[in-house]
């Protein structure tokens, strides 16, 4: 079954704003919206933003959504009562978790586990690690442990056995006996979720699931039916952190999955961009309001691990885009240390009050405030402002707060804190290349966000990056994301057993029971797709070691001989690091099951009509801008009216509804078929 013919929405629900883009593919049509978010009901922010746009709801084939439900709820710990039944004497390798600790330096740590300790229960069973009964499951026990959490007000739970991955029979009677007894359908099984052999990590990706889920389901229930009372009959699909999508009726059930949603979409977008412009190897920077998203696109397929740890003792073990976030957005704050220190971030000023520059109240100075003072914004273009802008009252409180314990003036302040946001940032991009073993040489920077375009360039050069690639919507790319994006599953299954001990077929059956179930799951979508691709991997580690490496394989077919290569291959290339001597092991095969959706045309995401013939007619003023080499007459252009062909030499600023572009003295700006604007870096 497919949608109907019809316009396509993709929502995405940020912490200060939501972005929407309608696209039309019968007519090239597109419809745009950013409007304040409401954080305490979402949904009435994407009904807002649906009609800013002047959506009609009930000629619209697909709304794609994505959203920061659980991401908030998670890092903010704003979670359903849960609980969690497991075996006997295990319940506490929640808390218990790895050998690690908060904080690199100091004895002392604070840790809270997502399920309070008085709501873990145990019962007597066991399993070994071959699925052997070791302990048989007591039923009775089961029971009296499931009404104790009902009563104790538990709205969601966690069956959570030891060796379940290997044996899953008592989670299964488990859960058959207490569904009767639970007020709703919020159980979760820690093998049904991720089938992986470690207990801490599979108990804690169970745990954040449950205690999500009620939250994720009142809310989709919320949305839908605002947007059925709108005259909305379709299907509404969740962006997944793994850049996939499912539908709204299902997302609930593995509501884990979509914990870095809103990031992974902006990835998707990248890709889907990247590719149409010929660079397939990006390396994609998202600078919103209070942080900066990093992640690496290589050959159009974006980097996804089921590794990430949102924060300390945490780790979501479901396949996710491997996203990096520091705390570096334009609304970061910058302050001296008592040791004398410049300071930018984590702490943002946030939406409300937010930087000086929005007139709300904001009385400390951040990225934002210093880009104003440097002449990067036009402070009558923010479109954040609700009152006047007095640039002499940031630049005095500039002088006060940084500059006079610092040595500075105003401008010089503002452009220290500039190089420390760009010092951060660049840090976030080394850790998605150069730490794992790619040359951020060998790919292109692509920048959007709010704020990614105006610190792009002096990234790039700093890190020897030669293009920097801005999309024609920088400020919502993630909606785009959404609309482009396709559908995905992810399986991992143990295996746990070392190379040379490898039945021949033992991976080819594990690679096909997961790929059928993928295509069964894609085929009972309401979403037309043009391709189905199954990507194949393996997580291996050498025998001792407990740190996992993914080894992509190119047919589910392969031999260990050639499984060993690829995986020593892999192993040198990320650590320069040969082992030959010692034993390999698989532990997790890993199938993704992609179905590929129709391409869009995204060369109207600038009005056609719009643009000028010549680059003199898009100039809309000039004004002083600060670089490194000092201040610059810098001509001032609107994007929306740049011709498609256009190329020029910086200094120059590119303005635009959603973002601004900063374009250096020196750099090479082009504009591409797409509305795409490549940007050739100059050497430092």
């Amino acid at each position: 079954m497919t949608e109907s013919p019809g316009a396509v929405v993709g929502v995405d629900v940020g912490g200060t704003f939501t972005d929407l883009i309608q696209l039309d593919p019968a007519t090239g049509q597109v419809r745009l919206a950013k409007v304040a978010s409401t954080l305490e009901n979402q949904a009435f922010g994407v009904m807002d933003a649906l009609k800013t746009a002047d959506c009609d709801l009930q000629t619209l084939a697909l709304i794609v959504h994505g959203t920061t439900t659980t991401t908030n709820a998670v890092l903010e710990r704003k979670l359903s009562r849960t609980g969690l039944i497991t075996t006997q004497g295990f319940r506490d390798i929640l808390e218990l978790g790895r050998r690690t600790r908060p904080q690199p330096y100091g004895m002392t740590g604070t840790f809270m586990p997502i399920i309070p300790r008085n709501l873990r229960l145990e019962v007597p069973e066991r399993m070994d690690a071959s699925g052997h009964v070791v302990t048989p499951l007591d039923e009775a026990a089961v029971c009296a442990a499931a009404q104790t959490l009902v009563d104790q007000g538990c709205e969601s739970l966690v069956i959570h056995f030891l060796h379940a991955y290997a044996n899953p029979a008592h989670e299964r009677r488990a859960a058959d006996l207490i569904r009767p007894l639970w007020p709703n359908d919020h159980i979760t099984l820690g093998h049904a979720l991720l089938s992986e052999s470690r207990e801490f990590e599979r108990g804690v990706t169970a745990a954040v699931n449950a205690s999500v889920q009620p939250l994720l389901d009142r809310y989709i229930r919320r949305l839908t039916g605002e947007l059925s009372k709108g005259g909305y009959g379709g299907d509404v699909l969740v962006m997944n952190g793994n850049g996939g999508m499912v539908s709204a009726t299902r997302v609930a059930q593995e509501a884990a999955k979509t914990v870095m949603s809103g990031p992974a979409s902006g990835v998707m977008a990248a890709a889907f961009t990247g590719r149409l412009a010929g660079q397939s190897n990006l390396i994609t920077y998202d600078m919103g309001g209070t942080s900066t998203d990093v992640a690496l696109i290589r050959d159009a397929e974006p980097s996804v691990s089921s590794e990430i740890e949102i924060e300390y003792a945490l780790p979501i073990h479901v396949p996710m885009v491997d996203v990096r976030t520091v705390g570096a957005g334009g609304g970061s704050i910058a302050r001296v240390t008592q040791g004398g220190l410049l300071e930018v971030g984590p702490e943002s000023a946030g939406a409300t009050p937010g930087p000086i520059c929005y007139g709300r109240g904001g009385i400390q100075p951040t990225i934002s405030d210093a880009n104003l003072l440097l002449g990067r914004l036009d402070p009558a273009g923010l479109s954040a402002v609700e009152g006047s802008v007095d640039l002499a009252d940031i630049a005095h409180t500039f002088t006060e707060a940084l500059g006079k314990p610092l040595g500075l003036d105003a401008t010089q302040a503002a452009a220290a804190v500039i190089r420390m946001a760009n010092t951060r940032m660049a840090g976030a991009i080394r850790m998605v290349s150069v730490s794992l073993g790619a040359d951020p040489r060998d790919f292109a920077l692509f920048a959007f966000g709010g704020a990614g375009p105006l610190h792009a360039t002096a990234l790039a050069r700093e890190l020897g990056i030669p293009r920097v690639l801005v999309p024609a919507r920088p400020g919502i790319t993630n909606a785009l994301g959404c609309v482009v994006a396709d559908l995905r599953h992810d399986f991992v299954n143990t295996v746990n057993t070392p190379l040379d001990a490898l039945a021949a077929d033992t991976l080819a059956q594990v690679f096909a029971a997961q790929a059928a179930e993928g295509d069964r799951l894609i085929g009972a979508e309401t979403v037309q797709i043009q391709d189905r691709r199954h990507l194949h991997s393996v997580d291996m580690q050498f025998i001792g070691q407990t740190h996992l490496l993914r080894v992509p394989l190119p047919s589910p077919d392969i031999t260990p001989q050639a499984l060993r290569t690829l995986f020593e291959q892999a192993y040198h290339q990320r650590f320069q690091v040969d082992l030959a001597e010692i034993r390999a092991m698989i532990v997790n095969a890993n199938t993704s099951v992609v179905g590929t959706r129709p391409p869009l045309d995204l060369s109207t995401l600038i009005d056609p009509a719009g643009r000028a013939d010549t680059l003199a007619r898009a100039q809309r003023s000039q004004r002083p801008v600060w670089f490194d080499s000092g201040w610059h007459d810098t001509p001032i252009y609107s994007r929306d009216h740049l011709p498609l062909d256009v190329t020029l030499t910086g200094p120059a600023i590119l303005s635009q509804m959603d973002t601004t572009t900063l374009i250096e003295p020196g750099d090479v700006a082009t504009g591409d078929a797409h509305g795409n604007i490549l940007i050739q870096v100059r050497a430092p």
